[in-house]
This record gives structure tokens, C-alpha cells and sequence, in this order.
């Protein structure tokens, strides 16, 4: 699903949370996955009832790694994240960062890898501010999408 501010929710995701199940939110390129991403989303997963996957466009990723990114369109990216266990709803965003989509989701829950510290995370102003929980999740050493590309052009 494309998000774009005014487009509508999921109806599923607006049931779960009229049911009060917990949603949990997170976001990112998720450009090649890779074991760390697998467990982040996971961990991510057991806080709460619901996990929505916000995705950035390939535009988005474009303007945010470079011209050489993403390696993967955003509708292989969507097809793998959504097929994981641990994801719900991945729904792809235009802008930079998905602070619109979480002031439209309006989720009990924001994580991040733990490359970012809490207060750094983008929407946390809005989740904290209904009662929330915004947390950097444990950040796996040795893997990343960048790690992989090296890799992948002979380097470390």
C-alpha cells in the first residue's frame, strides 16, 4: 500500500486499533534485508499486538542514500517485508521520514534500530504525547545494507 498524506489506513489496521490491540510502528529502507533486520523486526513485533512497517519510496531512499539506492524497488521490498511472520501492514511513504503517517496511525509504540536514540526518533513527540512507548531497539554489529553492498563490491 502507497501512502500519501490523506490516503486512507488500512481498514484493518483502524479495526485493530478501535479493538485496542497495541501498535507498534517502525520504519526504513529495508533496501537489502538482511538477519539483522529479520530480528530488529521480531524484537520490534513482541511489543506489541500489531506491527506496521513504514517503507520509504524509492524516491524517498533515493534522496536519502544516494543516487545508487536502493538496490531493490519498492515493490520488491514491500513483497519481502510482507511476507515476514513478524509484519502486519508495511505501507510505503513519499516523504523523507514518516512523521505524517504516524501522526495518521497514531501508534502505542515506535522503535527504531539502536543506532537512534529515543528522543532523535522521528514521531516521537506524537506517540509520547498520547502515553506511548518510543524505543531503540538493540542494534546488531556487523550487519547493515551498507555492510552488504561493500561486501558485495569485493571490499570488507
Amino acid at each position: 500500500m502507497i501512502y500519501e498524506p490523506g490516503y486512507l489506513i488500512p481498514t484493518g489496521l483502524r479495526q485493530a486499533a478501535a479493538d485496542g490491540k497495541k501498535i507498534v510502528f517502525t520504519n526504513g529502507c529495508f533496501d537489502i534485508l538482511h538477519a539483522g533486520h529479520v530480528q530488529y523486526l521480531e524484537e520490534a513485533r513482541g511489543m506489541g499486538d500489531i506491527l506496521v512497517v513504514g517503507l520509504n519510496s524509492d524516491s524517498s531512499v533515493t534522496r536519502l542514500k544516494g543516487s545508487e539506492r536502493p538496490v531493490n524497488n519498492e515493490h520488491d521490498r514491500y513483497l519481502v517485508l510482507q511476507a515476514l511472520r513478524a509484519v502486519d501492514y508495511v505501507i510505503i511513504f513519499q516523504e523523507d521520514t514518516p512523521y505524517e503517517l504516524i501522526r495518521e496511525i497514531q501508534p502505542d509504540v515506535l522503535v527504531k534500530g539502536g543506532d537512534w536514540a529515543p528522543e532523535e526518533i522521528v514521531g516521537s513527540d506524537i506517540v509520547l504525547s498520547k502515553g506511548g512507548v518510543v524505543r531503540s531497539l538493540r542494534f546488531v554489529e556487523g550487519l547493515s545494507t551498507t555492510g552488504v553492498i561493500e561486501k558485495l563490491r569485493g571490499g570488507a
